[in-house]
């Protein structure tokens, strides 16, 4: 059998074909590797988002004006929660916003022009625009139940919070954080006290 020297391939030709195909093959790997480091990155950045900082978009206007609707804020799981902190909580598949008022043991009283009495004495509150006693159905003084937390929307005269029996006191367990910082808008990117 007669061979044609013409059909048979340079060493040249197939050392070009050899550096071709360990390219693709090299390019293939580069490219799982970039998937599986995205994918494992997102991985991660998800169970951070849900079991340490969740995000919050905020909803409503009961917060104004330290939150306005559709600022995103970032909490902080804690238990740790004080008067005054800005927190989120589960209420009937929704979550809300509201601050701390009253922690355990607390006695509340609300008088009728609005103003807040924690323990017998008048807190400062310059985060509201006006005060109002609000939709309140429960009889004051009242006591904060042990493990809940008395809660407030900023806007007095028309949130729905633990002054009303359908929201009540919260529960450690309704509690998702406090609120730690807004990231949306950029432009009022902040700690929020």
């Amino acid at each position: 059998m007669a061979i044609n020297k013409k059909q048979m391939p340079t060493t040249d030709a197939i050392r070009a074909e050899l550096k071709r195909e360990n390219y693709k093959l090299r390019y293939k790997q580069v490219i799982k590797s970039t998937v599986y480091a995205l994918i494992i990155v997102a991985a991660i950045a998800v169970l951070i988002a849900t079991l340490v900082l969740p995000v919050v978009q905020i909803t409503g206007t009961s917060m104004e004006p330290s939150l306005v609707e559709g600022d995103i804020v970032v909490l902080i799981k804690t238990d740790r929660l004080k008067r005054g902190d800005l927190c989120a909580f589960s209420y009937s598949n929704k979550t809300l916003i509201k601050r701390v008022i009253g922690t355990p043991g607390d006695y509340i009283d609300i008088k009728s022009d609005g103003t807040v009495y924690v323990n017998g004495a008048a807190i400062e509150e310059p985060y509201l625009i006006t005060k109002a006693l609000g939709d309140c159905d429960i009889d004051f003084p009242y006591q904060v139940p042990e493990n809940q937390y008395f809660l407030m929307g900023d806007q007095r005269d028309t949130s729905i919070d633990s002054r009303n029996s359908v929201i009540g006191c919260v529960t450690d367990d309704q509690m998702i954080g406090k609120i730690l910082f807004r990231v949306w808008p950029l432009s009022k990117l902040s700690f929020v006290k």
